[in-house]
């Protein structure tokens, strides 16, 4: 009986070709949760990735093999100052084109926010007129939307000015009116993360993973390498496969190509706490690359995509665990948290 043939497919799944580069920086929500909270909510939020470290926390989620033990957990910190709410929409729904916007009330933007870094043609906008004519439009919608926009000049290790824009869905009740007038109340004002999340919550992120440039087939998508004791007329790191015809080539070969700064997902990541002093989680000597969490910031357990200062979308669960439609938002205890220094770690 001859030996059995070593089964080695191919790493990377199809499901995320083609692998191209995100179109920009801060993702765009192209989904959201349907939740019942009793009260208008934002459902989602922007920070900033700050950097890693390590703590102790007491498993406390239900029917896990570790629960009610101390355990070990690799936690990111993301750094989130508040958000100022610039604009209300409203979305209306037609049968052939979907969601389409009815109209948006601007309001005129703090000073200190810069904003004529990011919309140089904003304007004077008439706040009371738009409101009024969105108002006519409640019948029709069927959507309520906030615009935020970010505060980098917050955030401990940015430089940047420039502020980020992202639209985010007023949920939590099916009344349309009272998600209108929710928006309304918070136009012009600060947004803190607190109102929107709680700790022990999962959250769905939303990131642009590091980029690595134009790679080969060996990196891209994890083929096995040819033998290197032999002679390799078109060399060893080569593509496998038929590369095709003059009428083209399968799209399920591997290609060398674009690798990573892809739009990706990560679900049910758990907060873990939610601070407003970020020197009580910075490590000595500060975080690698990014320096001192001095505004509000969020504590997730595992890891996360993307690079320290990019922009990450935080987002109520979209399909939450198990545990937590059971047991709602459990506060989990930390009873330890690495603030030594990473410099040389």
């Amino acid at each position: 009986m001859g030996a059995r043939k070593k089964s080695a497919p191919k790493r990377g799944s199809l499901g995320y070709s083609p692998r191209k580069r995100a179109s920009r920086l801060v993702p765009r929500i192209k989904s959201w949760p349907e939740v019942d909270l009793g009260k208008p909510a934002l459902l989602a939020f922007l920070g900033y990735k700050a950097g890693m470290t390590h703590a102790y926390i007491i498993d406390d989620i239900p029917d896990s093999p570790t629960s009610g033990r101390e355990i070990f957990v690799p936690v990111t910190l993301v750094e989130t100052p508040p958000m100022i709410v610039l604009a209300v929409r409203l979305y209306g729904r037609d049968p052939n084109r979907g969601l389409y916007t009815l109209g948006e009330a601007w309001t005129a933007p703090p000073q200190e926010l810069e904003l004529h870094r990011k919309i140089q043609a904003l304007g004077s906008p008439n706040t009371e007129d738009s409101l009024k004519n969105l108002e006519k439009l409640l019948d029709k919608a069927v959507d309520v939307r906030v615009i935020l926009a970010s505060q980098p000049k917050l955030a401990g290790g940015l430089s940047k000015k420039k502020p980020d824009i992202l639209e985010v869905k007023v949920g939590g009740v099916p009344d349309v009116k009272t998600l209108f007038n929710y928006a309304v109340s918070k136009l012009g004002k600060e947004v803190r993360v607190s109102e929107v999340f709680q700790p022990g919550m999962p959250v769905d992120i939303i990131a642009v993973t590091k980029g690595k440039g134009f790679q080969g087939v060996i990196k891209r998508w994890g083929v096995k390498e040819l033998p290197r004791w032999h002679k390799h007329r078109k060399g060893s790191r080569s593509g496998p496969g038929v590369r095709g015809s003059a009428a083209g080539s399968w799209w399920e070969v591997p290609q060398p190509g674009q690798t990573g700064f892809h739009r990706r997902t990560d679900y049910n990541k758990r907060i873990l706490s939610i601070g407003v002093d970020g020197s009580l989680v910075t490590p000595a000597g500060g975080l690698l690359h990014y320096g001192v969490v001095k505004s509000e910031h969020l504590i997730i357990a595992g890891s996360i995509p993307g690079v320290v200062k990019r922009p990450m979308v935080l987002r109520w669960p979209i399909r939450p665990p198990t545990w937590y439609a059971r047991v709602g938002a459990l506060k989990p205890k930390i009873t330890y948290i690495s603030v030594g220094s990473k410099q040389g770690s």
